[in-house]
């Protein structure tokens, strides 16, 4: 089983931290129309999770993905970490968020995924408000260490059951890959740019299960900015540091050269689908139970 979804917040991220480029905006517009081309032509739907706001400020995003039959999920309101969030701003976000892109789209929001894998042990509570609000499939969770969320102490990477309180979700984490007796994340963002397409191959097909995670920004050649130290720490809530900025600066453009050719290869050697279709030929009583 191979899945494959988008994380979209760039128009968002563009407009209220990168000072609303025009430039920016149609480059966005133009890889969308790519990727929703490239899709069609291997008769392939995604899982686009997308960020709140982006149906309030920019509608016609939504609406394009919508109406070429891809899954919309939520992917926050505001694209917050979750950890660093109380449990009440988490439950207005969501809330928010799935009213807003429910209202636009005029279908129920059933996926979620998490800014930045940010829902970890200590953050487990999102689990409840999820599903309170109708959440069925979270893909939130990164089985690992990572920058600025990761779950360790998660003990699957197979389609699992959630159970938290008196919830159960449906969870699709993402899918480390054992390399020499140690987990190699390899599906997505930075990961993906580096791993080189041989070994992606050589993961994938001794899988059963991959789930692949792209932004629209891991597919442009040209690199984002520098960011100065008060967007750094607007954005990231993290200190603004030379050396922190340098890190993330250097994680967000390495290998951007050739993603695009190798996401365009994989979508033509290989059946993906979308979190909503995969979900349906699950059985899930046979899946792990994960109680938190």
């Amino acid at each position: 089983m191979k899945i494959l979804t988008f994380d979209t917040e760039e128009w968002y991220i563009e407009k209220h931290f990168l000072g609303g480029r025009k430039e920016k905006y149609r480059q966005y517009d133009e890889l969308l129309d790519w990727i929703l081309d490239v899709l069609e032509k291997n008769n392939t739907k995604a899982t686009f999770f997308c960020v709140g706001q982006l149906a309030v400020e920019f509608p016609d995003v939504l609406k394009r993905i919508a109406n070429a039959g891809h899954e919309i999920g939520s992917h926050s309101n505001r694209h917050l970490w979750v950890n660093k969030m109380t449990p009440e701003e988490f439950a207005e976000d969501t809330r928010i968020a799935l009213g807003e892109i429910e209202n636009l789209i005029g279908k129920k929001v059933k996926s979620f995924r998490a800014p930045a894998f940010s829902i970890g042990k200590d953050s487990d509570w999102a689990f409840d408000i999820l599903a309170e609000n109708g959440i069925e499939y979270d893909c939130s969770v990164f089985p690992a260490h990572r920058d600025f969320g990761g779950f360790p102490q998660f003990t699957s990477s197979v389609p699992s059951l959630i159970r938290k309180g008196t919830y159960t979700l449906k969870e699709f984490p993402i899918c480390p890959a054992s390399l020499m007796g140690k987990c190699i994340a390899f599906s997505g963002g930075g990961y993906f740019r580096l791993v080189p397409l041989w070994l992606q191959k050589s993961f994938i097909e001794r899988m059963d299960y991959v789930m692949f995670y792209f932004h629209i920004n891991d597919l442009i050649e040209q690199n984002s900015k520098f960011m100065t130290k008060t967007e750094f720490e607007e954005y990231f809530k993290e200190p603004g540091t030379l050396k922190n900025r340098i890190i993330r600066y250097v994680k967000t453009n390495i290998g951007k050269g050739r993603a695009r050719e190798k996401l365009g290869y994989l979508l033509k050697k290989y059946s993906f689908r979308n979190v909503e279709q995969a979900a349906k030929g699950i059985s899930w009583n046979e899946q792990p139970l994960i109680e938190l």
